[in-house]
Protein backbone atom coordinates (compact mmCIF):
# COMPACT_ATOMS: atom_id res chain seq x y z
CA UNK A 1 0.00 0.00 0.00
CA UNK A 2 1.48 3.32 -0.99
CA UNK A 3 -0.56 6.73 1.48
CA UNK A 4 -0.65 9.96 -0.33
CA UNK A 5 0.66 11.74 3.30
CA UNK A 6 3.83 12.13 4.72
CA UNK A 7 5.23 9.89 7.08
CA UNK A 8 3.84 10.19 10.81
CA UNK A 9 6.87 8.00 11.89
CA UNK A 10 10.74 8.97 11.82
CA UNK A 11 13.09 6.56 10.71
CA UNK A 12 14.00 5.33 14.38
CA UNK A 13 10.18 4.85 15.11
CA UNK A 14 9.84 2.16 12.17
CA UNK A 15 13.02 0.39 13.09
CA UNK A 16 11.34 0.21 16.73
CA UNK A 17 8.36 -0.79 15.69
CA UNK A 18 9.77 -3.75 13.19
CA UNK A 19 12.08 -4.47 15.87
CA UNK A 20 9.51 -5.26 18.21
CA UNK A 21 7.19 -7.16 15.88
CA UNK A 22 10.39 -9.48 15.26
CA UNK A 23 10.74 -10.35 19.08
CA UNK A 24 7.70 -10.62 20.16
CA UNK A 25 7.57 -13.29 17.67
CA UNK A 26 10.34 -14.81 18.32
CA UNK A 27 9.69 -15.25 22.30
CA UNK A 28 6.06 -15.56 21.85
CA UNK A 29 4.09 -15.52 25.72
CA UNK A 30 0.65 -16.98 26.45
CA UNK A 31 -2.46 -15.20 27.86
CA UNK A 32 -1.89 -13.77 31.29
CA UNK A 33 2.10 -14.71 31.45
CA UNK A 34 3.51 -11.71 29.39
CA UNK A 35 6.22 -10.49 31.87
CA UNK A 36 8.95 -10.59 29.17
CA UNK A 37 6.76 -8.61 26.54
CA UNK A 38 6.02 -6.19 29.42
CA UNK A 39 9.33 -5.54 29.43
CA UNK A 40 10.28 -5.35 26.17
CA UNK A 41 7.71 -2.72 25.55
CA UNK A 42 7.95 -0.68 29.04
CA UNK A 43 11.86 -0.79 27.57
CA UNK A 44 11.21 0.45 24.07
CA UNK A 45 8.83 3.47 25.45
CA UNK A 46 11.92 4.68 27.76
CA UNK A 47 14.08 4.78 25.28
CA UNK A 48 11.71 6.91 23.16
CA UNK A 49 11.45 9.26 25.88
CA UNK A 50 7.85 8.11 27.21
CA UNK A 51 8.51 7.44 31.13
CA UNK A 52 5.30 6.71 33.09
CA UNK A 53 3.61 3.99 31.96
CA UNK A 54 1.06 2.20 33.94
CA UNK A 55 0.66 -1.51 34.66
CA UNK A 56 -2.88 -3.13 34.30
CA UNK A 57 -4.11 -6.43 34.62
CA UNK A 58 -0.93 -7.76 35.65
CA UNK A 59 1.23 -7.95 32.39
CA UNK A 60 -0.32 -4.82 30.46
CA UNK A 61 1.03 -1.76 30.21
CA UNK A 62 -0.84 1.57 28.67
CA UNK A 63 0.56 5.00 28.24
CA UNK A 64 -0.83 7.94 28.19
CA UNK A 65 0.29 10.87 25.42
CA UNK A 66 -0.75 14.25 26.20
CA UNK A 67 -1.06 16.88 23.36
CA UNK A 68 -0.13 20.51 24.38
CA UNK A 69 -1.84 22.04 21.56
CA UNK A 70 -4.61 24.56 22.01
CA UNK A 71 -8.15 23.38 21.09
CA UNK A 72 -10.83 20.87 22.64
CA UNK A 73 -9.53 18.36 24.29
CA UNK A 74 -10.90 14.86 23.11
CA UNK A 75 -9.45 11.99 24.32
CA UNK A 76 -8.83 8.30 22.51
CA UNK A 77 -8.01 5.06 23.70
CA UNK A 78 -6.28 2.66 21.61
CA UNK A 79 -6.05 -1.01 21.86
CA UNK A 80 -3.08 -3.51 20.60
CA UNK A 81 -3.37 -7.07 22.18
CA UNK A 82 -0.10 -9.15 22.84
CA UNK A 83 -0.56 -12.52 23.85
CA UNK A 84 -0.01 -15.38 21.65
CA UNK A 85 -1.53 -19.06 21.75
CA UNK A 86 -0.67 -22.50 22.33
CA UNK A 87 0.32 -23.81 18.65
CA UNK A 88 3.67 -24.98 17.61
CA UNK A 89 4.87 -22.78 14.48
CA UNK A 90 5.46 -24.39 11.01
CA UNK A 91 7.17 -21.59 9.29
CA UNK A 92 10.63 -22.45 8.72
CA UNK A 93 11.18 -19.46 6.35
CA UNK A 94 10.76 -17.26 8.90
CA UNK A 95 14.04 -15.81 10.07
CA UNK A 96 12.41 -14.28 13.27
CA UNK A 97 10.25 -17.55 14.04
CA UNK A 98 9.09 -18.83 17.30
CA UNK A 99 11.55 -20.10 19.63
CA UNK A 100 9.35 -21.17 21.69
CA UNK A 101 8.10 -24.95 21.22
CA UNK A 102 4.26 -24.87 21.30
CA UNK A 103 3.96 -21.35 21.15
CA UNK A 104 3.39 -18.75 19.02
CA UNK A 105 1.81 -15.58 17.46
CA UNK A 106 -1.00 -17.36 15.07
CA UNK A 107 -3.36 -14.38 15.67
CA UNK A 108 -1.22 -11.62 14.60
CA UNK A 109 -0.96 -10.02 18.23
CA UNK A 110 2.96 -9.22 17.39
CA UNK A 111 1.61 -7.02 14.61
CA UNK A 112 -1.52 -5.44 16.79
CA UNK A 113 1.31 -4.56 19.76
CA UNK A 114 3.67 -3.08 17.55
CA UNK A 115 1.54 -0.75 15.59
CA UNK A 116 0.16 0.11 18.94
CA UNK A 117 4.20 1.14 20.14
CA UNK A 118 4.32 3.29 17.15
CA UNK A 119 0.89 5.30 17.33
CA UNK A 120 2.52 6.26 20.98
CA UNK A 121 5.85 7.07 19.06
CA UNK A 122 4.66 9.30 16.85
CA UNK A 123 2.17 10.79 19.13
CA UNK A 124 5.00 11.55 21.36
CA UNK A 125 6.52 13.32 19.04
CA UNK A 126 3.48 15.42 17.59
CA UNK A 127 2.51 16.69 20.54
CA UNK A 128 2.44 20.23 19.56
CA UNK A 129 0.46 18.70 16.91
CA UNK A 130 -3.17 17.88 19.08
CA UNK A 131 -5.28 18.77 21.57
CA UNK A 132 -6.61 16.24 24.26
CA UNK A 133 -5.15 12.80 25.31
CA UNK A 134 -3.91 9.71 23.27
CA UNK A 135 -4.10 6.90 25.58
CA UNK A 136 -2.33 3.39 24.16
CA UNK A 137 -2.91 -0.07 25.71
CA UNK A 138 -0.71 -3.06 25.56
CA UNK A 139 -2.61 -5.61 26.47
CA UNK A 140 -2.78 -9.21 27.50
CA UNK A 141 -5.08 -12.12 27.48
CA UNK A 142 -7.26 -11.35 24.77
CA UNK A 143 -6.90 -14.97 23.65
CA UNK A 144 -7.99 -17.09 27.23
CA UNK A 145 -9.09 -15.75 30.83
CA UNK A 146 -8.96 -13.73 33.08
CA UNK A 147 -10.05 -11.53 29.84
CA UNK A 148 -7.39 -8.29 29.67
CA UNK A 149 -10.26 -6.38 28.45
CA UNK A 150 -12.20 -7.03 31.45
CA UNK A 151 -9.70 -5.65 33.12
CA UNK A 152 -10.17 -2.44 31.29
CA UNK A 153 -13.71 -2.01 32.17
CA UNK A 154 -13.81 -3.36 35.57
CA UNK A 155 -11.22 -1.06 36.20
CA UNK A 156 -12.79 2.22 34.81
CA UNK A 157 -9.61 2.29 32.29
CA UNK A 158 -12.29 4.22 29.68
CA UNK A 159 -13.93 6.81 31.98
CA UNK A 160 -14.09 9.73 30.29
CA UNK A 161 -12.60 8.71 27.04
CA UNK A 162 -14.65 9.56 23.56
CA UNK A 163 -13.30 6.74 21.56
CA UNK A 164 -11.41 3.83 21.33
CA UNK A 165 -9.75 2.40 18.27
CA UNK A 166 -9.08 -1.17 18.02
CA UNK A 167 -7.60 -3.55 15.09
CA UNK A 168 -7.06 -7.13 13.62
CA UNK A 169 -5.39 -8.67 10.72
CA UNK A 170 -7.67 -10.42 8.05
CA UNK A 171 -5.51 -13.05 5.99
CA UNK A 172 -9.39 -13.09 4.32
CA UNK A 173 -8.60 -9.96 2.55
CA UNK A 174 -6.03 -8.81 0.17
CA UNK A 175 -2.63 -6.94 1.63
CA UNK A 176 -2.62 -3.72 1.24
CA UNK A 177 -6.63 -3.46 1.77
CA UNK A 178 -8.76 -1.92 4.84
CA UNK A 179 -11.59 -3.01 6.01
CA UNK A 180 -14.60 -1.90 8.30
CA UNK A 181 -18.80 -2.12 8.94
CA UNK A 182 -20.82 -0.59 11.43
CA UNK A 183 -22.94 -2.69 13.66
CA UNK A 184 -21.67 -6.12 15.32
CA UNK A 185 -18.72 -7.47 13.84
CA UNK A 186 -17.89 -10.00 16.26
CA UNK A 187 -19.72 -12.64 18.73
CA UNK A 188 -20.50 -11.99 22.25
CA UNK A 189 -18.43 -15.44 23.92
CA UNK A 190 -20.36 -16.79 27.10
CA UNK A 191 -19.37 -20.90 28.50
CA UNK A 192 -21.00 -23.10 30.30
CA UNK A 193 -20.22 -26.11 32.70
CA UNK A 194 -23.83 -28.41 32.33
CA UNK A 195 -23.47 -31.13 35.28
CA UNK A 196 -26.02 -34.15 34.89
CA UNK A 197 -26.49 -36.22 37.91
CA UNK A 198 -28.97 -39.87 37.53
CA UNK A 199 -28.72 -42.89 39.32
CA UNK A 200 -26.32 -45.73 38.90
CA UNK A 201 -27.42 -49.01 37.91
CA UNK A 202 -27.27 -52.50 36.12
CA UNK A 203 -26.89 -51.83 32.32
CA UNK A 204 -29.02 -54.90 31.92
CA UNK A 205 -31.75 -52.79 34.27
CA UNK A 206 -31.98 -49.92 32.95
CA UNK A 207 -35.43 -48.84 34.91
CA UNK A 208 -33.57 -49.12 38.09
CA UNK A 209 -31.52 -46.30 37.40
CA UNK A 210 -31.38 -42.80 36.04
CA UNK A 211 -29.60 -42.44 32.86
CA UNK A 212 -27.65 -39.59 32.64
CA UNK A 213 -25.87 -40.02 29.44
CA UNK A 214 -29.65 -40.06 27.68
CA UNK A 215 -29.99 -36.83 29.99
CA UNK A 216 -27.05 -35.11 27.98
CA UNK A 217 -28.40 -36.24 24.51
CA UNK A 218 -31.67 -34.67 24.54
CA UNK A 219 -30.11 -31.84 25.98
CA UNK A 220 -27.58 -31.92 22.84
CA UNK A 221 -30.68 -32.58 20.86
CA UNK A 222 -32.98 -29.65 21.72
CA UNK A 223 -30.68 -26.89 23.10
CA UNK A 224 -30.01 -26.62 19.05
CA UNK A 225 -33.62 -26.10 18.54
CA UNK A 226 -33.11 -22.82 20.72
CA UNK A 227 -30.86 -21.63 17.23
CA UNK A 228 -32.44 -22.55 14.97
CA UNK A 229 -36.08 -22.04 16.31
CA UNK A 230 -35.90 -19.15 18.50
CA UNK A 231 -33.02 -16.91 17.20
CA UNK A 232 -33.34 -14.74 13.88
CA UNK A 233 -30.90 -15.53 11.51
CA UNK A 234 -29.03 -12.60 11.29
CA UNK A 235 -28.20 -12.89 15.08
CA UNK A 236 -25.43 -15.40 14.13
CA UNK A 237 -26.43 -17.02 17.37
CA UNK A 238 -24.36 -20.79 17.91
CA UNK A 239 -24.82 -22.95 21.11
CA UNK A 240 -21.53 -25.43 20.79
CA UNK A 241 -21.29 -28.70 23.20
CA UNK A 242 -17.65 -29.01 22.90
CA UNK A 243 -17.08 -31.67 25.68
CA UNK A 244 -19.18 -34.38 27.22
CA UNK A 245 -17.29 -36.49 29.83
CA UNK A 246 -19.14 -39.34 31.45
CA UNK A 247 -19.34 -43.02 31.99
CA UNK A 248 -17.65 -45.82 33.70
CA UNK A 249 -18.40 -49.38 31.20
CA UNK A 250 -20.70 -50.72 28.47
CA UNK A 251 -22.88 -52.30 31.62
CA UNK A 252 -23.43 -49.12 33.63
CA UNK A 253 -25.84 -47.20 33.69
CA UNK A 254 -24.17 -43.82 34.03
CA UNK A 255 -24.53 -41.66 37.22
CA UNK A 256 -22.90 -38.46 35.89
CA UNK A 257 -22.02 -36.57 32.87
CA UNK A 258 -20.11 -32.94 32.61
CA UNK A 259 -20.65 -31.38 29.55
CA UNK A 260 -19.26 -28.06 28.15
CA UNK A 261 -19.78 -25.65 25.94
CA UNK A 262 -19.76 -22.16 24.29
CA UNK A 263 -23.34 -19.87 23.29
CA UNK A 264 -22.45 -16.95 20.89
CA UNK A 265 -24.57 -14.38 19.65
CA UNK A 266 -23.63 -10.83 17.61
CA UNK A 267 -27.23 -9.40 19.20
CA UNK A 268 -26.86 -8.00 23.23
CA UNK A 269 -30.33 -7.64 23.39
CA UNK A 270 -30.78 -11.28 22.70
CA UNK A 271 -27.76 -12.71 24.41
CA UNK A 272 -29.11 -13.03 28.16
CA UNK A 273 -31.91 -15.00 26.52
CA UNK A 274 -30.04 -17.24 24.87
CA UNK A 275 -28.32 -18.19 27.89
CA UNK A 276 -31.64 -18.49 29.49
CA UNK A 277 -33.04 -20.90 27.41
CA UNK A 278 -29.96 -23.02 27.84
CA UNK A 279 -30.59 -23.57 31.24
CA UNK A 280 -34.43 -24.00 30.95
CA UNK A 281 -33.60 -27.07 28.51
CA UNK A 282 -31.09 -28.19 30.71
CA UNK A 283 -33.55 -28.27 33.63
CA UNK A 284 -35.80 -29.51 31.56
CA UNK A 285 -34.31 -32.30 29.90
CA UNK A 286 -33.32 -33.44 33.48
CA UNK A 287 -36.52 -33.02 34.81
CA UNK A 288 -38.28 -35.16 31.99
CA UNK A 289 -36.03 -37.83 32.61
CA UNK A 290 -35.72 -37.82 36.64
CA UNK A 291 -32.27 -36.40 36.92
CA UNK A 292 -31.02 -33.40 38.36
CA UNK A 293 -28.97 -30.31 36.02
CA UNK A 294 -26.53 -27.94 37.34
CA UNK A 295 -25.34 -25.53 35.15
CA UNK A 296 -22.62 -22.64 35.59
CA UNK A 297 -22.59 -20.00 32.77
CA UNK A 298 -19.63 -17.97 32.63
CA UNK A 299 -19.86 -14.51 31.10
CA UNK A 300 -17.09 -13.94 28.85
CA UNK A 301 -16.52 -10.92 26.44
CA UNK A 302 -19.42 -9.02 24.52
CA UNK A 303 -20.10 -8.49 20.57
CA UNK A 304 -17.35 -5.99 19.41
CA UNK A 305 -19.89 -3.41 18.13
CA UNK A 306 -18.26 -0.45 15.22
CA UNK A 307 -20.07 2.97 15.71
CA UNK A 308 -21.28 4.17 12.48
CA UNK A 309 -20.34 7.45 12.20
CA UNK A 310 -16.49 6.23 13.23
CA UNK A 311 -16.48 3.82 10.17
CA UNK A 312 -17.71 6.10 8.21
CA UNK A 313 -14.50 8.44 8.71
CA UNK A 314 -12.26 5.37 8.53
CA UNK A 315 -13.61 4.54 5.00
CA UNK A 316 -13.01 8.38 3.93
CA UNK A 317 -9.85 8.38 5.23
CA UNK A 318 -8.40 4.85 3.79
CA UNK A 319 -9.80 6.15 0.76
CA UNK A 320 -8.29 9.41 0.74
CA UNK A 321 -4.72 8.38 1.71
CA UNK A 322 -4.65 5.11 0.16
CA UNK A 323 -7.18 5.04 -2.85
CA UNK A 324 -11.05 3.77 -3.15
CA UNK A 325 -9.63 0.29 -4.03
CA UNK A 326 -7.52 0.01 -0.20
CA UNK A 327 -11.04 -0.44 1.22
CA UNK A 328 -12.65 -3.67 1.53
CA UNK A 329 -16.26 -4.60 2.45
CA UNK A 330 -15.74 -8.22 1.63
CA UNK A 331 -15.09 -9.22 5.14
CA UNK A 332 -18.55 -8.56 6.78
CA UNK A 333 -19.23 -10.05 10.46
CA UNK A 334 -16.58 -12.54 11.94
CA UNK A 335 -17.87 -15.75 13.87
CA UNK A 336 -15.12 -15.28 16.30
CA UNK A 337 -14.66 -13.07 19.42
CA UNK A 338 -12.83 -10.36 20.48
CA UNK A 339 -12.43 -8.84 23.92
CA UNK A 340 -11.95 -5.51 22.42
CA UNK A 341 -16.07 -5.74 23.26
CA UNK A 342 -15.50 -4.67 26.57
CA UNK A 343 -13.83 -1.36 24.83
CA UNK A 344 -16.88 -1.06 22.17
CA UNK A 345 -19.62 -1.83 25.44
CA UNK A 346 -17.67 1.71 27.37
CA UNK A 347 -17.44 4.04 24.43
CA UNK A 348 -17.98 4.80 20.73
CA UNK A 349 -15.62 1.96 19.01
CA UNK A 350 -13.96 0.75 15.53
CA UNK A 351 -12.38 -2.33 15.24
CA UNK A 352 -11.14 -1.93 12.04
CA UNK A 353 -9.22 -4.84 9.50
CA UNK A 354 -6.01 -4.82 7.43
CA UNK A 355 -5.99 -7.23 4.84
CA UNK A 356 -2.80 -9.59 5.03
CA UNK A 357 -3.53 -12.32 2.12
CA UNK A 358 -0.45 -12.74 -0.18
CA UNK A 359 1.63 -15.69 -1.74
CA UNK A 360 2.95 -17.42 1.29
CA UNK A 361 0.88 -15.89 3.59
CA UNK A 362 -2.46 -16.98 3.09
CA UNK A 363 -3.26 -19.55 6.09
CA UNK A 364 -5.90 -18.53 8.66
CA UNK A 365 -5.84 -17.47 11.82
CA UNK A 366 -5.26 -19.69 14.62
CA UNK A 367 -2.85 -21.86 12.18
CA UNK A 368 0.84 -23.40 12.53
CA UNK A 369 1.68 -22.01 9.32
CA UNK A 370 -0.30 -18.45 9.82
CA UNK A 371 1.79 -15.55 8.98
CA UNK A 372 1.79 -11.91 7.79
CA UNK A 373 4.50 -9.64 6.03
CA UNK A 374 6.91 -6.73 7.66
CA UNK A 375 5.81 -4.75 4.72
CA UNK A 376 2.01 -3.89 5.89
CA UNK A 377 3.56 -3.11 9.59
CA UNK A 378 4.15 0.69 9.23
CA UNK A 379 1.92 1.83 6.26
CA UNK A 380 -0.84 0.26 8.51
CA UNK A 381 0.72 2.12 11.56
CA UNK A 382 0.75 5.23 9.64
CA UNK A 383 -2.79 4.93 8.89
CA UNK A 384 -4.05 4.72 12.32
CA UNK A 385 -2.28 7.60 13.46
CA UNK A 386 -3.88 9.51 10.67
CA UNK A 387 -7.06 7.86 11.69
CA UNK A 388 -6.61 9.23 15.50
CA UNK A 389 -5.08 12.48 14.78
CA UNK A 390 -8.50 13.30 12.59
CA UNK A 391 -10.80 12.16 15.38
CA UNK A 392 -8.81 14.24 17.88
CA UNK A 393 -8.81 17.16 15.70
CA UNK A 394 -11.98 17.23 14.24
Amino acid sequence: MTTRTNSFLSNAEREAVIELRHAMHREPELSNAEWKTQERIRGILQRFGIDGAKVFHNTGLYVDIEGTASGPKRSIAVRGDIDALPIREMREDLPYRSRVDGVMHACGHDMHGSIALGTALAFNRIREDFAGNVRVFFQPAEEAEPLGGRTVEQENLLDGFDRAVGFHVAPDLPAGTFGAREGAVTKSADSFKLTITGKMAHGAAPFKGVDAIAIAATFVNEVQKVVSREMPGDDGAVVTVGVIRGGEAANIICPSVVMEGTVRTRSPVRRALLTQRVREIAEGAASMHRGQAGLIIRTGEPPVVNDPEMVNRFRQLVHDAAGHEAFSDAKQRGDGSDDFGFYSACVPSIYFWFGSRAPGNDSHLHTPTFGVSDDLLIPTTELAVRYILDLLNS
